[in-house]
């Protein structure tokens, strides 16, 4: 038997925080402002989108010498999952000697502030992203501010506050963590093997160490909520009040968060997280890497999981054409059974898959590309940063003596899960280029899907997107398209 607690312990700027009966949805952003009156940190949204919550999170790095940080939502993330984790507030940046951080004195001096009600966001997300970028470069100051929205000033003062405040010496713009360090250990030692924290009505959150743990307890509860990056589930708790009888929470199991190079593929666990998997993919696979850039702010993808995307079955969910256009396979298991499923088999209709009671997808398997191989793909939303898809394309292929082949091709958007379009692949294989139509396109398209208007784009505009974004892949292929380039 599992000792329970109604204790979650986090280090909060030098000091062990007990957090005793909270219930296990309570989210960071509640404790902090109701229980801690750090009200700094803000509710915009509730929803991850306008980066007025944002602190930081720190974990013990693998080695447990050094504690890492980044800028999290704290009105997604729930209070259990802070157990043993250090946290920074925009409080917490106020220098021993009582002056500000250098992002704050430059926000200030710059006139980055107007209301003052986002700028706490935006001076965690500017010091989060200087922690790992000591010099960091316009465009990476943009994609770090992606997830903060400012409706008073424009964002240039703001930009250019970062840019000065990367210029103060290295030791003032990097927290110090020698005193998170050790009681970070020491709640480590004395947490236990797993951890099950108990709500005061009876409601339990679990936080296994081991796959094997993690998997019997699915068994044993298999109605239980999986909690991975808590992008889906801290949403749901904000705006239909969800409160699950059992969460079941892979933070903590190591092995979930590694990633395998196996040769041929690359082993992606359940909890590897978006930013992970874009710096994985980078150089093999650009566009898979943009896609998941646009898929949300640093934030956002730095919690967030491909798994968790691929499980939570969104109509428009961004990564599954990727996955599905490269034969990725997912890994599920249950129990201590494990099978392997390819992805274009993993969905059954509208939020349903293939999942039996108890059974959780383990890891991905995301293959290499071959000699000749070319992965294209592309996202279409109103707005370019952290939107939702009215749909995203992607296609790869090879050219065999002028003509396409090992043609695979997949959408978002157009039916109730991600899926391919093997009518569309059977057009294009076996052709040149040249002899694709556009009017062609438009039929397959039609004979593939039911039209139906959505709430972001009517259909015929996801039609005209679905049939021009493959036009378009297909005339980059064309031997001449490279030539007027060239």
């Amino acid at each position: 038997m599992i000792p329970t607690s109604d204790t979650v312990r986090f280090v909060l700027d030098g000091a062990i925080v007990q957090a005793c009966g909270e219930y296990h949805t309570t989210t960071v952003l509640d404790f902090l402002r109701e229980q801690l009156h750090r009200t700094g940190t803000k509710e915009g949204c509730a929803e991850g989108d306008c980066g007025a919550c944002m602190v930081l999170v720190g974990e013990l790095d693998t080695d447990g010498t050094a504690v890492k940080y980044q800028s999290v939502n704290s009105c997604l993330q729930l209070l259990p999952t802070l157990h043993g984790k250090s946290l920074k507030t925009i409080e917490s940046l106020r220098r021993a000697d009582g002056r500000p951080h250098p992002v704050q004195q430059s926000m200030a001096e710059g006139h980055g502030t107007q209301c003052g009600f986002c700028t706490p966001g935006f001076v965690m997300s500017l010091t989060g992203l200087l922690q790992t970028v000591s010099s960091p470069t316009r465009s990476e100051i943009n994609d770090a501010l992606s997830g903060n929205l400012c409706r008073c000033t424009g964002y240039k003062p703001i930009v250019e506050a970062a840019l000065k405040a990367a210029q103060a010496p290295r030791e003032q713009l990097v927290l110090d963590d020698n005193a998170e360090l050790e009681l970070l250990l020491d709640i480590r030692r004395t947490s236990g093997d797993e951890v099950v924290l108990r709500s005061p009505s009876g409601k339990e959150f679990f936080a296994p160490r081991t796959v094997a743990a993690l998997a019997d307890y699915l068994v044993q509860y298999p109605q239980a909520t999986i909690l991975a990056g808590s992008t889906e589930i801290g949403l749901q708790v904000n705006k239909q009040f969800l409160q699950p009888e059992r969460i079941v929470y892979l933070g903590e199991v190591q092995e979930l968060r590694q990633t395998q190079d196996l040769g041929d593929f690359w082993r992606v666990g359940a909890q590897v997280s978006l930013a992970t998997i874009k710096t994985l993919v980078s150089d093999i696979y650009p566009d898979f890497a943009e896609v998941l850039r646009r898929f949300g702010s640093p934030p956002i993808r730095s919690t967030a999981t491909l798994a968790g995307n691929v499980a939570n079955g969104s109509p428009i969910g961004d990564c599954m054409p990727c996955l599905l256009a490269i034969g990725a396979t997912l890994q599920l298991r249950r129990g201590a059974t494990t099978r392997a499923v390819p992805a274009d088999q993993f969905y059954t209709g509208q939020k349903s898959n293939v999942l039996q009671a108890g059974e959780f997808i383990a890891a991905i398997d995301l293959p290499k590309p071959g000699t000749g191989h070319v992965f294209r793909a592309h996202k279409v939303s109103k707005r370019f940063d952290q939107d939702i898809s009215a749909t995203c394309c992607a296609m790869s292929y090879r050219l065999t003596d002028g003509r396409f082949s090992d043609v695979r091709l997949a959408y978002n958007g157009l039916a109730p899960a991600p899926c391919r379009a093997p009518a569309l692949e059977a057009l294009i294989l076996g052709r040149t280029p040249e002899e694709v139509t556009a009017a062609e396109l438009d039929q397959a398209i039609a004979r593939s899907f039911t039209a139906r208007d959505g709430l972001r784009a009517s259909w015929a505009y996801r039609s005209l997107l679905a049939r021009n974004l493959v036009l378009q892949f297909v005339q980059e292929a064309s031997p001449a398209t490279f030539e007027e380039v060239a």
